[in-house]
């Protein structure tokens, strides 16, 4: 069942400089929606327009069958329904946490416990803001967001300023939430870790256009271009004069061999280890392919042979 839909949507920024250029696009209730785009590409601008913090040039966004009106349509912007978390979140000063969540809450108690406690800040009640961790603000901010019992969760780079161990309690957080209380998400990360095992739809902006469109396997195992496949990790462009083909082919997707095969052979000139893999690097020819392997028996100036794997 649909709960969102965006129409020819435009957004003029300053005359004849679209930030967004018709862009087309649905959501399922429930699905996850991951975007993804270089900075400047209008990932924040489109994430506000959907919300109605941004008052969009020409187009139609509808909510869950409500037209989604800008701020030149209503005196609060915003959308009713739509929860959004911006990357530069603030909370209000000398406030107690409990005082902060409490004008916001369309909970119960008990819901409301249940919500802190899923958020992890239970703990965090009687603190002030200038008390707590960056991890501790936006678990706040997060849960003040859903004890509005939204439909649409939005998150803009909800894990950029995380460390490692803090993102992924927020991952967590935010999987179990959206999965207890029936929320539709919509995110945006540079990191490809963020999305591709999270996303049931990527939906790829350069300057402000839609690019490509698709599952998370689609979007990494075909990208329409170098653009898109870098934006998701590391990729080889293969030399048509060498390869005799110029598809773009990922690390993991090439074996090397010991069997050199004709024109495919080559010497190892780097070898990284990166934890649970190494990164090869093989020079065919004028070409350096990334090759990701688990053997760690390869070492620098090796001859070896290259299969792929697609």
């Amino acid at each position: 069942m649909q709960l969102l839909s965006v129409s020819n949507l435009y957004y003029e920024k300053l005359i004849g400089n679209f930030s967004l250029e018709n862009i087309n696009f649905t959501q399922q209730k429930f699905e996850k929606i991951a975007l993804i785009g270089e900075t400047g590409s209008g990932k924040s601008t489109l994430l506000k327009t959907i919300t109605g913090l941004i008052q969009p040039t020409s187009g139609t966004i509808l909510f869950d069958g409500e037209k989604v009106m800008g701020p030149d349509w209503q005196l609060v912007a915003g959308q009713k329904g739509i929860a959004y978390l911006s990357q530069h979140f603030e909370l209000r000063n000398n406030y107690r946490m409990e005082e902060l969540l409490m004008y916001a809450n369309q909970f119960t108690q008990q819901e409301a416990d249940e919500l802190y406690r899923l958020c992890r800040i239970g703990h965090l009640m009687q603190r002030n803001s200038y008390e707590l961790s960056g991890g501790e603000k936006q678990r706040i901010a997060l849960a003040r967001l859903l004890i509005t019992k939204p439909k649409l969760l939005i998150l803009d780079e909800p894990y950029s300023n995380l460390d490692l161990i803090h993102r992924n309690i927020l991952k967590e957080i935010v999987e179990n939430i959206c999965t207890k209380y029936e929320i539709s998400s919509f995110i945006t990360s540079h990191e490809p870790a963020d999305v591709l095992p999270w996303a049931d739809k990527i939906i790829v902006l350069k300057n402000g256009k839609v690019v490509q469109e698709g599952t998370a396997v689609e979007i990494y195992k075909n990208p329409f271009n170098e653009y898109v496949a870098g934006l998701l990790g590391n990729y080889n462009l293969l030399d048509k004069n060498i390869f005799l083909s110029d598809k773009i082919i990922r690390p993991e997707d090439i074996e090397l061999v010991k069997e050199c095969q004709g024109d495919f052979c080559g010497i190892i000139s780097s070898v990284k280890f990166m934890g649970n893999y190494f990164e090869v690097e093989i020079e065919i020819k004028q070409q350096k392919l990334k090759v990701q392997t688990a053997n760690s028996d390869i070492k620098v100036g090796d001859i070896m042979g290259v299969v792929f794997q697609k």
